[in-house]
């Protein structure tokens, strides 16, 4: 990407071009987009229907998941180094498709990086607010929980709405191990409801991207009474509007989607053959290796 620059600035990128076939060129760079397990895999799939012309790379930070009981320091270190190795294969935009991920690091991170990364947070919290949700439940992981992350945008876009919100630590394990059927999984998410429920919500975010994957459990529970919001159709829009107003939507057929992991690449394949309906080729990415190889070649 050289001569192309983004400045992160308030949540707003901008950008100068030196010439137009440094312009071209980044337009048929591949979109990075990454989670710490399968949960992306359905912002994967909407950006095939989103952004049908786009190559991807889908990264899985496998070997340290969940996010959720992490501590902020180390999701920050986290995503550093998959953004770094991301960089590293050209993107032009990253997606990160993780709620903890993008509560605990984006703002302190994505300054440090020379192409627009698209969060999860905002675009969900926008599209409740849209839509007039008064009494908002969010459902997610300890750690985006605890970081207020959905509270605070939602509040800060309409004050007058209630907003509670429910940590679900046990649900990425269980998605991840492909329980999504199971009639503990089923007991598990509505022990997780209880409280939302008894406050009457009208709307509920999942506030986790591995959560829809268990959408038909939600809406067993809740009814058709109350709104469940995916945010990943709302995270994609926002994509698909920032590539275009940079000038930098593909103007060619795709290239397949290349699948990179930290974990077993072979464990991964069989996991996401669930929920895409076939078994990728899925490589082994080391980003301890990838980040002294980015400071050596800093240094040098």
């Amino acid at each position: 990407m050289t001569n192309i620059f983004y400045q992160f600035n308030k949540g707003k990128y901008i950008t100068s071009y030196p010439g137009k076939t440094q312009f071209r060129q980044l337009q048929r760079y591949p979109i990075g987009i990454f989670d710490s397990g399968v949960g992306g895999i359905g912002v994967l799939k909407e950006s095939y229907r989103q952004l049908s012309r786009e190559t991807f790379i889908y990264f899985a930070d496998t070997a340290r998941l969940p996010y959720g009981t992490k501590s902020q320091a180390d999701i920050v270190r986290f995503v550093r180094q998959v953004l770094t190795w991301m960089q590293n294969q050209g993107v032009k935009m990253a997606i990160v498709a993780c709620n903890t991920a993008t509560a605990a690091a984006i703002d302190r991170v994505a300054v440090e990086y020379n192409f627009p990364i698209i969060g999860m947070i905002e675009p969900g919290a926008n599209t409740v607010v849209n839509r007039g949700s008064k009494k908002i439940g969010v459902i997610a992981t300890r750690q985006t929980v605890n970081s207020n992350a959905y509270l605070n945008t939602i509040l800060k876009l309409d004050p007058s709405v209630l907003v509670f919100q429910v940590g679900a630590p046990a649900l990425v394990p269980l998605i991840e191990e492909g329980r999504i059927n199971d009639v503990y999984t089923f007991e598990v998410v509505r022990q997780y409801l209880e409280s939302l429920i008894v406050q009457q919500i009208d709307t509920l975010i999942l506030g986790c991207t591995h959560y829809p994957h268990l959408l038909h459990f939600f809406r067993q529970i809740l009814g058709n009474s109350v709104q469940i919001v995916d945010p990943a159709i709302a995270v994609v829009s926002t994509a698909a509007r920032e590539l275009q107003r940079l000038g930098i939507s593909s103007d060619r057929p795709p290239h397949c989607t290349n699948f990179y992991v930290s974990g077993n690449p072979e464990e991964f394949a069989k996991k996401v053959q669930l929920f895409l309906g076939f078994t990728p080729t899925v490589e082994q990415v080391c980003l301890e290796v990838e980040r002294v190889k980015v400071q050596s070649e800093s240094v040098a």
